[in-house]
């Protein structure tokens, strides 16, 4: 006895295929990661990984340049006498860079992988 589907059950697998590429779509959205720059404790930026570019922010002692390459980030320069933001290198995921005396703050919020293997 061979069953053939029939246009509900096509309809209800339609339905189920677009249900889920919607919610891996929103997934993929909310795992892109971001870089949130703050001045003062204030957002002074928040951009993608995926976008290559340099950010400048002018804090109290001068201007901290935080570079986004390839999907990492980091402190390339800043006037801190010490530079310890600097000699940090590439910020993990969920990381953070704090430069204190210029009062500039990133962080890497991309996610983490840490429940993939649950």
């Amino acid at each position: 006895m061979v069953i053939h589907p029939r246009p509900g059950d096509w309809l209800i697998l339609l339905a189920g295929l677009a249900l889920v590429s919607g919610l891996w779509m929103r997934q993929a959205d909310s795992l892109e990661g971001r870089v949130i720059v703050r001045l003062d404790g204030k957002v002074a930026s928040d951009t993608s990984l995926r976008l290559n570019r340099q950010i400048e922010i002018k804090g109290p002692l001068g201007i901290s340049r935080i570079e986004i390459h390839d999907g990492r980030v980091r402190v390339a320069s800043d006037p801190s006498p010490r530079q310890l933001c600097v000699r940090q290198g590439w910020i993990p995921p969920g990381g953070a860079a704090v430069c204190l005396p210029n009062r500039v703050s990133v962080e890497n919020a991309a996610a983490g992988y840490d429940t993939l293997n649950y």
